[in-house]
């Protein structure tokens, strides 16, 4: 399962947005069921910025979003938001070869 979160931060709020990811993104990446995890920042405009996870199934981010961690990170990001997350959750249809 993937799973996309969008984030549009203050901008005043952005180098404390990045400073709590790099204190957390080890945890967040070594939970149970994560097997990747990435940030990536919209080149448009640099106060949105994506996480981009792939965990085994959706009980595994389910237990995630019902974690202690979870329950630390989240509420101090979310309350550096200019406006509230959206977040979708996928299901790999194909799979493009690396070149």
């Amino acid at each position: 399962m993937k799973r996309i979160v969008r984030m549009h931060f203050r901008t005043e709020a952005i180098d404390h947005f990045l400073a709590l990811f790099r204190e957390y993104e080890q945890d967040i990446r070594t939970f149970e069921g994560c097997l990747h995890m990435e940030l990536l920042r919209d080149t448009s405009h640099s106060n949105i910025f994506f996480t981009w996870s792939w965990w085994e199934s959706e009980k595994h981010l389910n237990a995630y979003r019902k974690s202690a961690l979870f329950g630390t990170v989240w509420p101090q990001t979310k309350a550096l938001f200019a406006e509230p997350a959206e977040a979708w959750s996928l299901k790999e249809i194909t799979q493009s070869k690396a070149q």
